[in-house]
Protein backbone atom coordinates (compact mmCIF):
# COMPACT_ATOMS: atom_id res chain seq x y z
CA UNK A 1 0.00 0.00 0.00
CA UNK A 2 3.11 2.56 0.63
CA UNK A 3 4.73 1.49 -2.35
CA UNK A 4 1.16 2.47 -4.29
CA UNK A 5 0.80 5.26 -3.01
CA UNK A 6 -2.31 4.29 -0.63
CA UNK A 7 -0.78 4.69 2.90
CA UNK A 8 1.92 6.49 4.00
CA UNK A 9 4.87 5.62 5.55
CA UNK A 10 5.06 7.83 7.83
CA UNK A 11 1.69 6.92 9.04
CA UNK A 12 2.97 2.92 9.25
CA UNK A 13 5.42 4.21 11.83
CA UNK A 14 3.66 6.15 13.94
CA UNK A 15 1.19 3.23 14.08
CA UNK A 16 4.22 1.33 15.41
CA UNK A 17 5.43 3.63 17.53
CA UNK A 18 2.13 4.37 18.97
CA UNK A 19 1.93 0.46 19.48
CA UNK A 20 5.48 0.72 21.23
CA UNK A 21 4.24 3.24 23.79
CA UNK A 22 0.94 1.05 24.83
CA UNK A 23 2.72 -2.08 25.69
CA UNK A 24 6.56 -1.79 25.74
CA UNK A 25 6.20 -0.62 29.49
CA UNK A 26 5.22 -4.26 30.43
CA UNK A 27 7.22 -6.15 27.34
CA UNK A 28 10.65 -4.76 27.32
CA UNK A 29 11.05 -5.75 23.66
CA UNK A 30 13.29 -2.78 23.05
CA UNK A 31 16.60 -1.16 23.73
CA UNK A 32 16.19 1.72 21.64
CA UNK A 33 13.77 3.24 20.02
CA UNK A 34 15.02 5.44 17.17
CA UNK A 35 12.09 7.94 17.11
CA UNK A 36 13.33 10.87 15.17
CA UNK A 37 15.37 8.69 12.54
CA UNK A 38 12.26 6.24 11.45
CA UNK A 39 10.02 9.12 10.82
CA UNK A 40 12.96 10.92 9.08
CA UNK A 41 13.72 7.81 7.26
CA UNK A 42 9.40 7.62 6.36
CA UNK A 43 9.54 10.78 5.10
CA UNK A 44 12.12 9.85 2.47
CA UNK A 45 10.26 6.97 1.21
CA UNK A 46 7.07 9.46 1.14
CA UNK A 47 8.82 11.99 -1.14
CA UNK A 48 10.38 8.69 -3.50
CA UNK A 49 6.76 7.29 -3.93
CA UNK A 50 5.48 11.04 -4.84
CA UNK A 51 7.54 11.63 -7.40
CA UNK A 52 7.15 7.82 -9.05
CA UNK A 53 10.16 5.98 -7.73
CA UNK A 54 9.58 2.74 -5.85
CA UNK A 55 11.26 2.51 -2.80
CA UNK A 56 11.67 -1.22 -3.05
CA UNK A 57 9.38 -4.73 -1.55
CA UNK A 58 9.57 -3.76 2.18
CA UNK A 59 8.52 0.14 1.51
CA UNK A 60 7.80 1.55 4.99
CA UNK A 61 8.03 -1.60 6.71
CA UNK A 62 9.26 -1.02 10.26
CA UNK A 63 12.28 -3.80 10.89
CA UNK A 64 13.29 -4.25 14.58
CA UNK A 65 16.80 -5.50 14.58
CA UNK A 66 18.51 -7.69 17.66
CA UNK A 67 20.78 -4.85 19.42
CA UNK A 68 24.16 -7.35 18.52
CA UNK A 69 23.95 -6.51 15.06
CA UNK A 70 25.29 -2.85 13.55
CA UNK A 71 23.01 -0.19 12.92
CA UNK A 72 25.11 2.88 12.11
CA UNK A 73 24.18 5.68 14.59
CA UNK A 74 22.43 3.22 16.31
CA UNK A 75 23.64 2.25 20.07
CA UNK A 76 24.93 -1.44 20.19
CA UNK A 77 25.41 -2.83 23.57
CA UNK A 78 24.79 -6.51 22.90
CA UNK A 79 22.73 -5.96 25.90
CA UNK A 80 26.31 -5.66 28.13
CA UNK A 81 27.45 -2.67 30.95
CA UNK A 82 31.28 -3.49 28.69
CA UNK A 83 29.42 -1.83 25.55
CA UNK A 84 27.07 1.58 27.50
CA UNK A 85 27.77 4.20 25.46
CA UNK A 86 28.99 2.68 22.08
CA UNK A 87 27.35 3.67 18.99
CA UNK A 88 27.98 1.71 15.91
CA UNK A 89 29.75 3.57 13.24
CA UNK A 90 28.59 1.34 10.03
CA UNK A 91 25.42 -0.87 8.85
CA UNK A 92 25.55 -4.40 9.02
CA UNK A 93 25.13 -5.85 5.61
CA UNK A 94 21.79 -7.53 6.50
CA UNK A 95 21.03 -3.86 7.41
CA UNK A 96 22.01 -2.38 4.37
CA UNK A 97 20.00 -4.93 2.27
CA UNK A 98 17.02 -3.63 4.82
CA UNK A 99 17.38 0.16 3.80
CA UNK A 100 17.50 -0.98 -0.02
CA UNK A 101 14.51 -2.44 0.34
CA UNK A 102 12.73 0.28 2.08
CA UNK A 103 12.45 -1.32 5.04
CA UNK A 104 12.33 1.15 8.29
CA UNK A 105 14.69 0.30 11.21
CA UNK A 106 12.93 1.59 14.22
CA UNK A 107 14.91 0.26 17.02
CA UNK A 108 17.26 -2.38 18.96
CA UNK A 109 15.54 -5.20 20.48
CA UNK A 110 17.13 -6.52 24.07
CA UNK A 111 18.95 -9.48 24.26
CA UNK A 112 21.00 -12.21 26.58
CA UNK A 113 24.19 -10.40 27.05
CA UNK A 114 26.52 -11.14 23.98
CA UNK A 115 23.74 -13.87 22.96
CA UNK A 116 24.33 -16.20 25.56
CA UNK A 117 21.48 -17.46 27.26
CA UNK A 118 17.82 -18.69 26.49
CA UNK A 119 15.69 -16.54 28.02
CA UNK A 120 16.81 -13.20 27.63
CA UNK A 121 17.12 -12.46 31.60
CA UNK A 122 21.02 -12.48 31.20
CA UNK A 123 20.09 -8.47 29.94
CA UNK A 124 22.29 -5.99 31.93
CA UNK A 125 19.12 -3.98 31.02
CA UNK A 126 16.53 -6.11 32.37
CA UNK A 127 14.48 -9.16 31.21
CA UNK A 128 12.30 -8.76 28.16
CA UNK A 129 8.47 -10.28 29.03
CA UNK A 130 6.49 -13.00 27.02
CA UNK A 131 3.62 -11.10 25.63
CA UNK A 132 1.75 -14.19 25.78
CA UNK A 133 1.95 -14.17 29.89
CA UNK A 134 3.44 -11.56 31.33
CA UNK A 135 4.64 -13.62 34.00
CA UNK A 136 6.73 -15.89 31.21
CA UNK A 137 10.20 -15.81 29.87
CA UNK A 138 10.16 -14.90 25.90
CA UNK A 139 12.99 -17.47 25.14
CA UNK A 140 16.23 -16.09 24.12
CA UNK A 141 18.87 -14.97 23.09
CA UNK A 142 16.56 -13.02 20.81
CA UNK A 143 13.55 -12.34 23.09
CA UNK A 144 13.14 -8.99 22.50
CA UNK A 145 12.58 -9.41 18.58
CA UNK A 146 10.36 -12.51 19.44
CA UNK A 147 8.41 -10.24 21.87
CA UNK A 148 8.18 -7.22 19.28
CA UNK A 149 6.59 -9.36 16.26
CA UNK A 150 4.30 -11.08 18.57
CA UNK A 151 2.96 -8.17 20.48
CA UNK A 152 2.19 -6.17 17.24
CA UNK A 153 4.93 -4.06 17.73
CA UNK A 154 6.45 -4.07 14.61
CA UNK A 155 5.44 -7.32 11.84
CA UNK A 156 9.39 -7.87 11.10
CA UNK A 157 12.46 -8.16 13.25
CA UNK A 158 15.92 -9.81 12.77
CA UNK A 159 17.91 -12.20 15.64
CA UNK A 160 20.99 -14.20 15.94
CA UNK A 161 21.01 -18.16 15.92
CA UNK A 162 23.85 -19.92 17.69
CA UNK A 163 22.09 -22.48 19.30
CA UNK A 164 18.42 -21.74 18.73
CA UNK A 165 18.23 -18.17 19.74
CA UNK A 166 15.91 -17.00 17.24
CA UNK A 167 13.78 -20.74 17.35
CA UNK A 168 13.44 -20.54 21.13
CA UNK A 169 11.54 -17.48 21.43
CA UNK A 170 9.79 -17.78 18.18
CA UNK A 171 8.14 -21.04 20.09
CA UNK A 172 7.78 -19.13 22.94
CA UNK A 173 6.12 -16.39 21.54
CA UNK A 174 4.11 -17.88 18.93
CA UNK A 175 6.20 -16.28 15.69
CA UNK A 176 7.96 -18.08 12.70
CA UNK A 177 11.40 -17.83 13.31
CA UNK A 178 14.23 -19.30 10.61
CA UNK A 179 17.48 -20.14 11.21
CA UNK A 180 19.39 -20.07 7.95
CA UNK A 181 21.69 -22.14 6.27
CA UNK A 182 25.37 -21.17 7.76
CA UNK A 183 26.61 -18.45 5.28
CA UNK A 184 23.57 -17.98 3.27
CA UNK A 185 22.44 -14.75 5.38
CA UNK A 186 25.70 -12.42 5.71
CA UNK A 187 27.25 -12.34 8.95
CA UNK A 188 29.30 -9.03 8.15
CA UNK A 189 28.15 -6.51 11.15
CA UNK A 190 26.69 -9.43 13.37
CA UNK A 191 28.88 -9.03 16.99
CA UNK A 192 30.97 -12.22 17.27
CA UNK A 193 30.10 -14.91 19.71
CA UNK A 194 30.63 -18.10 18.14
CA UNK A 195 31.59 -17.15 14.79
CA UNK A 196 31.80 -21.19 13.40
CA UNK A 197 28.35 -21.55 14.32
CA UNK A 198 25.92 -18.46 15.00
CA UNK A 199 24.04 -16.95 12.15
CA UNK A 200 21.51 -13.60 11.32
CA UNK A 201 18.13 -15.32 11.09
CA UNK A 202 14.70 -13.71 10.92
CA UNK A 203 11.45 -13.76 12.69
CA UNK A 204 7.92 -12.53 10.97
CA UNK A 205 4.24 -13.28 12.47
CA UNK A 206 3.61 -14.94 8.79
CA UNK A 207 4.94 -17.28 6.56
CA UNK A 208 4.34 -14.71 3.32
CA UNK A 209 6.29 -12.18 5.84
CA UNK A 210 9.10 -14.37 6.93
CA UNK A 211 9.70 -15.40 3.05
CA UNK A 212 9.56 -11.41 2.13
CA UNK A 213 12.12 -10.73 4.77
CA UNK A 214 14.90 -13.84 3.78
CA UNK A 215 14.19 -12.69 0.37
CA UNK A 216 15.93 -9.51 1.14
CA UNK A 217 18.43 -10.80 3.69
CA UNK A 218 20.08 -13.32 1.90
CA UNK A 219 22.50 -13.87 -0.34
CA UNK A 220 20.57 -13.39 -3.37
CA UNK A 221 22.78 -13.42 -6.24
CA UNK A 222 26.44 -13.55 -5.46
CA UNK A 223 28.33 -14.39 -1.53
CA UNK A 224 28.80 -11.10 0.36
CA UNK A 225 32.32 -10.03 -0.43
CA UNK A 226 32.69 -8.54 3.23
CA UNK A 227 32.06 -11.88 4.62
CA UNK A 228 34.05 -14.85 4.20
CA UNK A 229 31.87 -17.01 5.33
CA UNK A 230 29.41 -16.35 2.87
CA UNK A 231 28.28 -18.45 0.26
CA UNK A 232 25.63 -18.48 -2.45
CA UNK A 233 22.53 -20.39 -3.29
CA UNK A 234 19.75 -20.42 -5.65
CA UNK A 235 16.36 -20.67 -4.85
CA UNK A 236 14.40 -23.70 -5.47
CA UNK A 237 10.75 -23.65 -5.00
CA UNK A 238 9.12 -27.20 -4.28
CA UNK A 239 5.78 -26.30 -5.03
CA UNK A 240 4.11 -29.20 -3.28
CA UNK A 241 5.06 -31.61 -0.66
CA UNK A 242 3.30 -34.75 -2.37
CA UNK A 243 5.96 -37.84 -2.22
CA UNK A 244 8.37 -35.69 0.19
CA UNK A 245 9.89 -37.64 3.10
CA UNK A 246 9.82 -36.69 6.89
CA UNK A 247 11.73 -38.16 9.54
CA UNK A 248 10.61 -37.84 13.29
CA UNK A 249 13.25 -37.53 15.32
CA UNK A 250 12.55 -39.80 18.25
CA UNK A 251 15.07 -38.77 20.34
CA UNK A 252 13.30 -35.22 20.68
CA UNK A 253 10.67 -36.66 22.17
CA UNK A 254 9.47 -38.97 25.41
CA UNK A 255 11.06 -38.22 28.73
CA UNK A 256 11.75 -34.60 29.81
CA UNK A 257 9.31 -33.24 27.12
CA UNK A 258 5.78 -31.79 27.98
CA UNK A 259 3.19 -33.39 27.26
CA UNK A 260 1.28 -31.10 25.16
CA UNK A 261 4.42 -30.09 23.31
CA UNK A 262 4.71 -33.46 22.13
CA UNK A 263 1.10 -34.19 21.29
CA UNK A 264 1.16 -31.50 19.00
CA UNK A 265 4.54 -32.77 17.35
CA UNK A 266 2.79 -35.61 16.28
CA UNK A 267 -0.12 -33.69 15.14
CA UNK A 268 1.89 -31.98 12.94
CA UNK A 269 3.49 -35.09 11.30
CA UNK A 270 -0.09 -36.10 10.70
CA UNK A 271 -0.56 -32.86 8.83
CA UNK A 272 2.29 -33.67 6.70
CA UNK A 273 0.96 -36.75 5.93
CA UNK A 274 -2.76 -35.33 5.31
CA UNK A 275 -0.93 -33.03 2.53
CA UNK A 276 1.12 -35.66 0.23
CA UNK A 277 4.20 -36.25 2.42
CA UNK A 278 4.83 -39.80 4.16
CA UNK A 279 6.21 -39.36 7.68
CA UNK A 280 8.10 -42.25 9.64
CA UNK A 281 10.15 -41.95 12.87
CA UNK A 282 13.67 -42.13 12.57
CA UNK A 283 16.51 -42.34 15.47
CA UNK A 284 19.78 -40.46 15.36
CA UNK A 285 21.33 -42.21 19.10
CA UNK A 286 24.09 -39.69 18.45
CA UNK A 287 22.28 -37.17 19.28
CA UNK A 288 23.50 -36.90 23.43
CA UNK A 289 26.63 -35.58 21.76
CA UNK A 290 25.00 -32.48 20.42
CA UNK A 291 24.19 -30.10 23.68
CA UNK A 292 27.59 -31.07 25.19
CA UNK A 293 29.80 -30.45 22.03
CA UNK A 294 27.66 -27.24 21.62
CA UNK A 295 28.82 -25.52 24.90
CA UNK A 296 32.18 -26.66 24.76
CA UNK A 297 32.33 -25.12 21.39
CA UNK A 298 30.68 -21.88 21.82
CA UNK A 299 32.46 -20.92 25.26
CA UNK A 300 35.73 -22.06 23.41
CA UNK A 301 34.61 -19.37 20.72
CA UNK A 302 33.20 -16.76 23.22
CA UNK A 303 36.72 -16.74 25.26
CA UNK A 304 38.71 -15.66 22.61
CA UNK A 305 35.97 -13.63 21.09
CA UNK A 306 35.63 -11.37 24.34
CA UNK A 307 39.37 -10.78 24.64
CA UNK A 308 38.81 -7.34 22.58
CA UNK A 309 36.73 -6.16 25.52
CA UNK A 310 39.34 -4.41 27.07
CA UNK A 311 39.00 -0.99 28.28
CA UNK A 312 40.91 0.69 26.06
CA UNK A 313 39.52 0.26 22.50
CA UNK A 314 35.63 0.93 22.82
CA UNK A 315 32.81 0.57 25.86
CA UNK A 316 33.54 0.96 29.41
CA UNK A 317 36.55 2.67 30.08
CA UNK A 318 39.66 1.31 32.05
CA UNK A 319 40.76 2.81 35.53
CA UNK A 320 42.98 5.60 35.19
CA UNK A 321 44.39 4.32 38.39
CA UNK A 322 44.82 0.90 37.47
CA UNK A 323 48.58 -0.05 38.14
CA UNK A 324 49.27 -2.49 34.97
CA UNK A 325 47.82 -3.56 32.23
CA UNK A 326 46.47 -6.92 33.61
CA UNK A 327 44.16 -4.81 36.89
CA UNK A 328 42.62 -2.42 34.77
CA UNK A 329 42.29 -5.25 32.16
CA UNK A 330 40.15 -7.28 34.85
CA UNK A 331 38.30 -4.72 36.76
CA UNK A 332 36.61 -3.71 33.32
CA UNK A 333 35.86 -7.74 32.72
CA UNK A 334 34.83 -7.80 36.21
CA UNK A 335 32.42 -4.89 36.22
CA UNK A 336 31.32 -5.15 32.41
CA UNK A 337 30.33 -8.61 32.17
CA UNK A 338 27.74 -10.41 33.46
CA UNK A 339 27.42 -13.65 35.08
CA UNK A 340 26.40 -16.00 32.07
CA UNK A 341 29.42 -14.31 30.13
CA UNK A 342 31.58 -14.98 33.17
CA UNK A 343 30.76 -18.55 33.13
CA UNK A 344 30.92 -19.11 29.53
CA UNK A 345 34.04 -17.34 29.06
CA UNK A 346 35.83 -19.28 32.41
CA UNK A 347 34.72 -22.48 30.85
CA UNK A 348 35.98 -21.52 27.40
CA UNK A 349 39.43 -20.29 28.72
CA UNK A 350 39.96 -23.84 30.93
CA UNK A 351 38.67 -26.19 28.12
CA UNK A 352 41.68 -24.49 25.65
CA UNK A 353 44.20 -24.42 27.87
CA UNK A 354 47.17 -26.78 28.57
CA UNK A 355 46.54 -30.25 29.38
CA UNK A 356 42.70 -29.71 28.58
CA UNK A 357 42.64 -28.97 25.05
CA UNK A 358 42.53 -32.39 23.76
CA UNK A 359 40.33 -34.01 25.93
CA UNK A 360 37.79 -31.10 25.61
CA UNK A 361 37.73 -29.18 22.67
CA UNK A 362 39.28 -31.27 20.35
CA UNK A 363 36.29 -34.37 21.15
CA UNK A 364 33.85 -31.19 21.03
CA UNK A 365 35.10 -30.49 16.99
CA UNK A 366 34.89 -34.56 16.25
CA UNK A 367 31.89 -34.54 17.81
CA UNK A 368 30.21 -31.71 15.41
CA UNK A 369 32.06 -33.72 12.22
CA UNK A 370 30.14 -36.53 13.42
CA UNK A 371 26.93 -35.25 13.93
CA UNK A 372 27.20 -33.29 10.65
CA UNK A 373 28.35 -36.76 8.57
CA UNK A 374 24.96 -38.60 10.49
CA UNK A 375 22.69 -35.52 9.67
CA UNK A 376 23.42 -35.31 6.10
CA UNK A 377 22.94 -39.32 5.90
CA UNK A 378 19.85 -38.57 6.89
CA UNK A 379 19.24 -36.14 4.31
CA UNK A 380 19.89 -38.62 1.74
CA UNK A 381 16.70 -39.84 2.28
CA UNK A 382 14.41 -37.70 3.95
CA UNK A 383 14.14 -34.31 2.82
CA UNK A 384 12.82 -32.87 5.98
CA UNK A 385 13.59 -33.59 9.74
CA UNK A 386 11.03 -32.81 12.15
CA UNK A 387 11.10 -32.02 16.32
CA UNK A 388 9.71 -29.94 18.86
CA UNK A 389 11.32 -26.48 18.84
CA UNK A 390 11.48 -26.62 22.49
CA UNK A 391 10.98 -29.29 24.84
CA UNK A 392 9.10 -27.30 27.29
CA UNK A 393 6.44 -24.49 27.22
CA UNK A 394 7.69 -21.06 27.82
CA UNK A 395 8.71 -21.35 31.90
CA UNK A 396 8.23 -18.36 34.64
CA UNK A 397 10.19 -15.21 35.03
CA UNK A 398 13.29 -16.85 37.47
CA UNK A 399 12.67 -20.33 37.27
CA UNK A 400 15.69 -21.57 35.47
CA UNK A 401 18.05 -18.98 36.87
CA UNK A 402 19.65 -20.70 39.68
CA UNK A 403 20.52 -24.05 37.58
CA UNK A 404 22.15 -23.10 34.66
CA UNK A 405 22.16 -26.73 33.17
CA UNK A 406 18.36 -26.53 33.09
CA UNK A 407 18.60 -23.08 31.12
CA UNK A 408 20.97 -25.04 29.00
CA UNK A 409 18.22 -27.70 28.29
CA UNK A 410 15.86 -25.30 26.51
CA UNK A 411 18.44 -25.53 23.69
CA UNK A 412 18.42 -29.47 23.30
CA UNK A 413 16.38 -29.59 20.12
CA UNK A 414 18.14 -26.65 18.79
CA UNK A 415 21.47 -27.20 18.74
CA UNK A 416 21.80 -29.89 15.89
CA UNK A 417 20.80 -27.25 13.77
CA UNK A 418 23.59 -24.78 14.59
CA UNK A 419 26.48 -27.68 14.40
CA UNK A 420 25.36 -28.91 11.50
CA UNK A 421 24.81 -25.53 9.50
CA UNK A 422 21.62 -26.44 8.23
CA UNK A 423 18.46 -24.49 7.81
CA UNK A 424 15.94 -24.78 10.41
CA UNK A 425 12.54 -23.69 11.31
CA UNK A 426 10.22 -22.84 13.70
CA UNK A 427 6.53 -23.08 13.08
CA UNK A 428 3.71 -21.75 14.99
CA UNK A 429 1.91 -24.45 15.13
CA UNK A 430 -0.35 -24.77 18.15
CA UNK A 431 -1.54 -23.79 21.82
CA UNK A 432 -0.99 -25.37 24.99
CA UNK A 433 -2.40 -24.09 28.16
CA UNK A 434 -2.93 -20.79 26.67
CA UNK A 435 0.68 -20.57 25.68
CA UNK A 436 2.25 -21.18 21.95
CA UNK A 437 3.98 -24.06 20.90
CA UNK A 438 6.08 -24.18 17.98
CA UNK A 439 7.38 -27.13 16.06
CA UNK A 440 10.94 -27.09 14.01
CA UNK A 441 11.30 -28.10 10.79
CA UNK A 442 15.28 -28.65 9.58
CA UNK A 443 16.24 -28.95 6.08
CA UNK A 444 19.30 -29.76 3.92
CA UNK A 445 21.97 -27.40 3.58
CA UNK A 446 21.10 -24.29 1.62
CA UNK A 447 17.01 -25.79 1.16
CA UNK A 448 16.02 -23.05 3.12
CA UNK A 449 13.38 -22.01 0.74
CA UNK A 450 11.79 -25.27 1.16
CA UNK A 451 11.17 -24.59 5.12
CA UNK A 452 9.31 -21.20 3.99
CA UNK A 453 7.40 -23.05 1.20
CA UNK A 454 5.71 -25.79 3.56
CA UNK A 455 5.02 -23.43 6.08
CA UNK A 456 3.20 -21.26 3.21
CA UNK A 457 1.39 -24.49 2.75
CA UNK A 458 0.66 -25.12 6.14
CA UNK A 459 -0.50 -21.44 6.76
CA UNK A 460 -2.87 -21.54 3.31
CA UNK A 461 -4.71 -24.96 4.90
CA UNK A 462 -5.55 -22.55 8.10
CA UNK A 463 -3.46 -25.08 10.13
CA UNK A 464 -1.02 -22.76 11.63
CA UNK A 465 -2.55 -21.72 15.40
CA UNK A 466 -0.73 -18.42 15.88
CA UNK A 467 -0.25 -17.40 12.04
CA UNK A 468 -0.74 -13.20 12.21
CA UNK A 469 -2.21 -13.53 15.89
CA UNK A 470 -0.96 -10.86 18.46
CA UNK A 471 -0.51 -11.25 21.57
CA UNK A 472 -2.93 -8.65 23.71
CA UNK A 473 -0.35 -8.15 26.18
CA UNK A 474 -2.61 -8.89 29.41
Amino acid sequence: MVREGKWSARSVVMEALSRIDAVEGSVHAFLHVDREGALRRAEEIDRAVAEGRDPGPLAGVPVAVKDNISVEGMPLTCGSRILEGYVAPYDATVVRRLREAGAIIIGKTNLDEFAMGSSTEYSAYGPTRNPWDLSRIPGGSSGGSGAAVASGEVPLALGSDTGGSVRCPASFTGVYGLKPSYGLVSRYGLVEFSNSIEVVGALASTSRDLSLLFSVIRNSSSPDPLDQTSVFAPLQDIGGIEGMEFGLLIQTLGKGVDPEVESATYRFADEMKDMGGKVEEVSLPEMGLALPAYYLLVCAEASSNLARYDGIRYGMPAPLDARNWNEAFSTVRGKGFGPEVKRRVMMGSFELSSGYYDAYYLRAVAARKLLREKMLSLFRKYQFLISPTNPVLAPALGEKLSDPLSMYLLDLDTVLANLSGIPALSIPFARARGLPVGIQLMAPPLRDDWLTSVASLLELRGKVELAGEVAEVA
